[in-house]
């Protein structure tokens, strides 16, 4: 293989980041058709496309992310080597990109990513969605996994896996109470008003299950499809939650909320999505073995 011509990926990087031949071209200054062949000799250099055609504009492939990372790497060393010699330190870092469902206890992501948080050659990035979304991500090789609540289904078109990371139980917690008698589950929820998740959680199906095999009808106060809203709502309300505890840690250990009774019957499982990939992130690995 001869030596990596530079002035094709600085090309390449280009047009990666504006996404279109046309803004890059302008960008760079020179013709669409020159910008377009110089793309090609890069590609038949590394022997894999960079890009594929999407409506009006260009995705990157796989090969084309993983070429975008090094290409970022290089000129952003080249930037720290004029900041070494200005006397200004920098330090160059691995990036790992997670996609987090918005419902997701903020707790969890935060006790499963912290170890490569305070790594200082990693650079991690979080972005929240629906799972639609982030499953789109994913196949356009825009984030590395997705964290969630729940698997993603697959079918024959999909290289979807999802990887077991934990199980929590989930709780009915509240205020303390003095003197407390103890909550009778589940009759006492018909008449002591109760904050859920929403309907679109696997937990509040369980729940709804239970409470219909019981013949109970629960005061539900509200629904909340956001474990950080519900965290607040059981925090500042006077009401019972029904919450895998690790999303109120905080308040359990400084008492301002108790575990008034556990559900043995209703778990809530976290998951690690990704996709089957020619050149996997390094870091996911250690995610998955963690």
């Amino acid at each position: 293989m001869t030596d990596l011509n530079y002035h094709h990926l600085r090309y390449f990087r280009a047009v990666a980041h504006e996404g279109k031949l046309t803004e890059a071209a302008k960008h760079l200054n020179v013709s669409q058709s020159a910008l377009s062949t110089q793309i090609k000799k890069l590609e038949g250099q590394l022997g894999h496309a960079l890009f594929e055609r999407e409506g009006r504009g260009l995705k990157l492939t796989e090969a084309g992310r993983i070429a975008l990372d090094y290409a970022d790497t290089v000129f952003e060393a080249g930037e720290e080597l004029i900041s070494t010699l200005e006397g200004r330190s920098a330090t160059r870092q691995q990036v790992l990109r997670v996609g987090a469902i918005t419902t997701l206890s903020r707790n969890f992501q935060i006790a499963l990513l912290r170890p490569l948080i305070g790594r200082p050659e990693v650079e991690v990035v979080v972005r929240s969605g629906t799972m639609r979304e982030l499953l789109s991500q994913l196949e356009a090789h825009e984030v590395d996994l997705v964290l969630a609540n729940q698997p993603a289904a697959r079918d024959a078109k999909t290289s979807w896996h999802s990887h077991l990371l934990q199980e929590q139980p989930v709780s009915i917690v509240g205020p303390p109470v003095p003197g407390d008698p103890g909550l009778r589950f589940p009759e006492d929820l018909e008449s002591s008003p109760i904050l859920v998740p929403s309907l679109d959680s696997d937990v509040r199906v369980a729940f709804d299950r239970l409470m219909e095999l019981a013949g109970v009808r629960p005061r539900i106060l509200a629904e909340v499809d956001d474990m950080a809203m519900l965290r607040l709502f059981a925090r500042d309300s006077n009401c019972l939650a029904l919450v895998p505890p690790v999303v109120v840690r905080d308040e359990l250990d400084n008492g301002s909320l108790v575990e008034r009774c556990k559900i043995p019957e209703i778990r809530e499982s976290f998951y690690a999505i990704t996709q089957s990939r020619r050149f996997p992130n390094p870091l996911v690995r250690e995610i998955l073995q963690r």
